[in-house]
């Protein structure tokens, strides 16, 4: 049997019915939801991360493009997991190259928050870290949601480099979205920012807060002091 096959067996053999509706009400795959159209057969984050290690040094490409194109969720985020491996274990720029290209090849199917949140950063972020960036900005500016999402997710791996200038370049353009998953994204990685340098984050806010969408804003302050906090959900900064 294919590995292909195997894995799909594996993952049906871990489904279940009632965690399927669960996740199914969670990610929103009812009409006019975020994840509209996704379907969901039950099976846990933990199980998804072993067969992606059991298969990730086994599995090629040509077989993974049927995994990660998937309409199954399951599905997909198992491939985006076995190419996070894949990239992680790369030896070579050559092949961790390979891994990136394959994944924005495929960049329509990371299509819901999780798959992005467990990828952008790990693939994209850690690769052009020491390389031009205009891909994240392209990404951005796009208008697609999951790519733009993906921007700003791949700059964690940035911050937690100590390099935060992307991340507010990105914040900047996209502080008008009209997405509520874009203003979570922007003020986790803003908060991010702060956890490792403070000042930087709250000149970026002072600067900003008064124009940004109040769930960003929520997420990013929500480490700070509870009277600074307070000021700011209150316009006194």
């Amino acid at each position: 049997m294919d590995k292909l096959k195997l894995i799909k067996q594996e993952l049906n053999n871990h489904a279940d019915v009632e965690k399927a509706a669960s996740s199914a009400k969670y990610f929103q795959v009812f009409p006019g939801g975020y994840g509209e159209g996704d379907r969901f057969i039950g099976v846990t984050v933990p199980n998804q991360h072993r067969i992606a290690r059991e298969y990730y040094r086994s599995i090629s490409f040509r077989e993974l493009e049927d995994l990660i194109r998937d309409p199954v969720h399951e599905c997909r985020l198992t491939a985006i997991l076995i190419l996070v491996l894949k990239f992680e274990k790369a030896k070579t720029e050559t092949e961790k190259q390979s891994v990136v290209d394959y994944y924005l090849g495929n960049i329509d199917y990371i299509n819901n928050w999780d798959l992005v949140d467990s990828s952008a950063h790990k693939i994209v972020g850690a690769y052009l870290f020491n390389k031009d960036r205009n891909l994240l900005f392209n990404l951005a500016r796009s208008g697609e949601l999951w790519q733009q999402r993906i921007a700003v997710i791949a700059t964690f791996y940035f911050i937690r480099n100590g390099d935060f200038t992307d991340s507010l370049e990105i914040a900047r353009l996209l502080l008008n979205h009209e997405h509520d998953l874009i203003h979570k994204a922007v003020g986790w990685m803003l908060r991010e920012v702060g956890n490792r340098g403070f000042a930087t984050e709250y000149n970026f806010l002072k600067k900003h807060y008064q124009i940004m969408p109040r769930t960003m804003l929520r997420y990013a302050i929500e480490k700070f002091d509870p009277v600074l906090r307070k000021k700011f959900l209150a316009g006194q900064v």
